[in-house]
């Protein structure tokens, strides 16, 4: 049996699943960001208090094209927080107010996501759902650039 975009709906099901898991961690990396982004302090905070938010708007528009790639499959997107965190990657980020520490923190976030996302991709390709293929390899994309220049502010 195939869904109404032609996917198998076993697959699509399992997909929906998995991309449940990448919602939730993104939900949390969200609100990681936003604390970074009220919280910081120091030297450094015109630049990491720009670039926090940076993130946050990017993670914002990425949870809703989530949400609805899961309803496009045929799922049912996740939407509590006791949800989120019952099955998220993602630490919470609590009263962290140095610049480096939040960079390194959202390092780690960034590497949970591109995991996941490679998973997914990986799923997505086996069930022939382009849609979700091509969502996953634009997040990979855009994580790897920013894992580099993260990485590279670090030094």
């Amino acid at each position: 049996m195939k869904n109404v975009v032609g996917i198998d709906k076993k697959k699509a099901a399992e997909l929906s699943g998995k991309l449940n898991e990448l919602l939730a961690d993104y939900e949390v990396f969200y609100q990681n960001l936003r604390g970074f982004h009220w919280n910081i302090k120091g030297r450094e905070f015109f630049e990491l208090h720009t670039k926090f938010e940076e993130f946050y708007n990017d993670a914002f528009i990425k949870i809703d094209e989530i949400a609805e790639r899961i309803l496009t499959l045929e799922g049912e997107p996740l939407h509590t927080y006791t949800d989120y965190l019952a099955i998220t990657n993602i630490k919470e980020a609590k009263n962290v107010t140095n610049g480096v520490k939040g960079v390194e923190m959202i390092v780690g976030n960034f590497s949970t996501l591109i995991s996941a996302e490679r998973e997914i991709l990986d799923l997505a390709g086996e069930a022939n759902d382009e849609g979700t293929v091509s969502l996953m390899s634009d997040y990979i994309s855009e994580t790897e650039k920013t894992l580099w220049m993260l990485n590279s502010y670090l030094k």
